[in-house]
């Protein structure tokens, strides 16, 4: 038996609003607001405690230390830790601000994951993205590829690469441009890469960063020796990038045999379209359900961040929409929503609206702040026991967060001492919540 199980990120303590990510348009209108971690954190867990309640398979992962004092040091910032808070504030606050992001909270960027059902060597293959696009997120990737590596530890099982290399030519933001199609999830699926970037170019050719290239995504197939018949590559039209659809989990979405897309997503619609239908149909003779979404612009796509919404299929089958309170919000939308819930030819049979507020505010709705990887039951018997959450553990990081959050961060709060003091404290305890040991730095001092 195969599961899809839902890794999200958990929000981190320093979750603030620096407007680090040109192309995120939410990320950049909310630069310098003041930004709520507690509630940040309790929304993320909420909506993990809904998608449990639907009787689906609920894990997390950890946020990442921060800041990350090690690369202020290397960036030549020197002395002591209050010394050095306080001259990268003086001197450069966005470097600061960078490494005090809260951003591994996306974890549909932590990497690209291929299920052992789907890789001609039967093991689950896991790449951790680069994420070179932006300096705050590229920090990540090095200790991401250790944390995965910590979570799914069983080389029998679990296959772990490399890095690519870390030049715009390979430039990878995982698994936010990547999307499996499937009868189920217990059997091989086909497996759709979106880029910006084709290989054929070098360098943007929009005003905003291309963040996802076309020898990226190759590169990741080859690695996980998927076979070439059941990989479908895109390009995301340069429009849709140029209006803020950094990743391509903004603009179009799919889950087993269903794919959304709004009509603006593809240099060529038309053509991917086909390729992915006759691709599903020879492998599984059955047809994948389309549906091009023109009812609303690209403008309310991007606000709404309806295609960031999860598709999900609970144990009896039914397929249920969690998309972002700000869906309902926009009357173009919602009645989109709506239509779906009446068509008899859309599979989906529920639609739900979580608040998620403050990552929305940075740019990241629900399907952003998850990575979604099928797993045999072996595969997740293997797996830290806490990390696969129920009820119990639920609550105990509600608490958890409520000991440790702050309620109110600003920028001028990083050169604050004591929230490193607490980052670490917290983190410390959470580690010991989620059975994981100490796993980081500064634990081993």
């Amino acid at each position: 038996m195969y599961f899809e199980v839902n890794f999200d990120g958990l929000v981190g303590p320093t979750h603030n609003y620096a407007g680090l990510a040109p192309g995120n348009l939410a990320s950049i209108e909310n630069q310098k607001a003041i930004s709520n971690p507690r509630a940040a954190a309790r929304q993320g867990l909420e909506k993990m405690r809904f998608l449990l309640k639907l009787g689906l398979h609920q894990a997390v992962l950890p946020p990442l230390v921060r800041p990350n004092l090690r690369v202020l040091r290397d960036l030549g910032f020197s002395g002591c830790k209050e010394q050095l808070l306080r001259q990268a504030y003086e001197n450069s606050p966005q470097l600061l601000a960078a490494c005090y992001s809260a951003s591994s909270m996306w974890a549909a960027n932590a990497a690209t994951i291929a299920p052992s059902c789907d890789t001609q060597d039967g093991k689950a293959h896991f790449t951790p993205a680069n994420l070179i696009s932006n300096f705050h997120r590229s920090i990540e990737a090095n200790e991401t590829a250790n944390l995965l590596k910590t979570i799914f530890r069983d080389p029998e099982h679990f296959v772990h690469h490399r890095l690519l290399p870390a030049t715009p030519a390979f430039s990878d933001e995982g698994a936010a441009n990547h999307t499996r199609f499937a009868p189920s999830y217990a059997g091989p699926g086909i497996h759709f890469f979106v880029y910006g970037q084709p290989s054929s170019t070098f360098g943007p050719t929009t005003r905003f960063p291309q963040r996802q290239t076309a020898a990226a995504c190759e590169a990741i197939a080859r690695n996980h020796r998927l076979p070439p018949a059941k990989v479908v590559y895109a390009q995301q039209h340069p429009e849709a990038i140029a209006s803020g659809v950094f990743h391509n989990d903004v603009i179009s979405t799919g889950n087993l045999n269903l794919f959304l897309y709004h009509r603006s997503a593809f240099l060529d619609s038309s053509k991917v379209i086909a390729e992915l239908k006759s691709s599903y149909f020879i492998q599984f003779n059955q047809e994948l359900v389309f549906f091009e979404i023109n009812q609303f612009s690209l403008e309310e796509a991007i606000a709404s961040y309806f295609f960031n919404s999860q598709i999900v299929t609970d144990p009896n089958g039914r397929m249920i929409l969690i998309a972002p309170e700000e869906c309902q919000r926009l009357e173009s939308v919602r009645e989109t929503i709506n239509g779906f819930l009446g068509d008899t030819n859309c599979p989906i049979q529920e639609a739900h609206f979580l608040n998620l507020r403050e990552s929305m505010r940075n740019g990241g709705g629900p399907a952003c702040l998850r990575n979604r990887i099928a797993l045999n039951e072996k595969e997740i018997s293997l797996l830290p026991k806490a990390i696969i959450l129920d009820a119990t553990t639920i609550d105990s990081l509600i608490q958890w967060v409520n000991r440790h959050y702050r309620d109110r961060l600003e920028l001028k709060d990083l050169v604050d001492l004591a929230l490193v003091t607490e980052v670490q404290t917290a983190l410390d305890e959470l580690t010991q919540i989620l059975g994981l040991g100490s796993i980081y730095e500064f634990q081993a001092l």
